[in-house]
């Protein structure tokens, strides 16, 4: 597999405590107590063949409403990672993002993909493409069906706490409404990957004048809060380990811890 595959990789847990440091962070933030070192969350772009970001500013601007939102500790500049790189198993969260078809990476790569996500790697897939079942979407598939064989994409359930890792959320926005549902991929009872068509990134997106690079539609500004507020729930959900289903409740813990009966 070439000299990449042999470093290291950590096992899951030890891929995703610095995350969950991040994660704890948050927590003594808003709780108002005191906090120590604290780790920096920082979202990975997955580069693949013949593949370019068509929303560049989308992750930085995520990244600046995570802070805003959740006080977890953000690097606002997205790492940009083939999966043969040394550093993959840093970086709990992967991004895919894409406008139109593209190439596999050599199997050597796949299978250290296959692996990240084995040992607990989050990857978003987000589709720019503005339709449902287009060249990206079948690009996607064959890619996954590589990566995880026999674990197709299946419709998230409504129940499920990826609607309520941090903000209560249903329905699957975006930029447009291009599928009325998000996707994903499961991996020992967790979501290993999360599979959206309706262009999270554009919703996100903004220029370096403050400006929205795109138009929401069909439910305006409003819309473009919801996927923010998708966003959150992704990272939230990615990094919160065996707490995600408490997460929902977190800030209820803290009101009645400051203010006993």
């Amino acid at each position: 597999m070439g000299s990449l595959s042999r470093a290291p990789e950590p096992s899951r847990r030890a891929l995703l405590a610095g995350a969950a440091a991040g994660a704890v962070s948050a927590v003594r933030l808003r709780s108002g107590g005191a906090t120590a070192e604290h780790s920096t969350f920082r979202f990975a772009r997955l580069v693949l063949p013949g593949l370019s970001d068509p929303r560049p500013s989308a992750l930085r601007r995520m990244a600046w409403e995570l802070v805003r939102r959740t006080s977890i500790v953000t690097s606002s500049d997205a790492a940009d990672l083939r999966p043969g790189d040394p550093s993959l198993f840093r970086h709990p969260f992967l991004v895919l993002s894409g406008d139109h078809g593209f190439s596999l990476p050599p199997e050597s790569e796949l299978a250290r993909l296959r692996r990240y996500l084995t040992y607990g790697g989050f990857l978003l897939i987000d589709s720019s493409e503005g339709r449902a079942g287009g060249a990206f979407d079948e690009s996607v598939r064959h890619l996954l069906a590589q990566v995880l064989p026999g674990e197709l994409p299946a419709r998230v359930p409504d129940d499920h706490v990826l609607w309520k890792s941090f903000y209560v959320l249903s329905g699957a926005p975006g930029r447009i409404l291009a599928a009325p549902y998000i996707e994903g991929v499961e991996r020992d009872r967790r979501l290993a990957v999360v599979y959206c068509q309706n262009d999270l990134g554009g919703a996100w997106a903004r220029d370096g004048f403050g400006r929205w690079e795109h138009e929401v539609i069909p439910g305006g500004e409003l819309q473009r809060e919801e996927a923010f507020r998708m966003g959150v729930n992704l990272v939230m959900y990615a990094l919160c380990l065996d707490y995600k289903t408490e997460q929902a409740h977190i800030d209820y813990i803290l009101r009645t811890r400051r203010n006993p009966r």
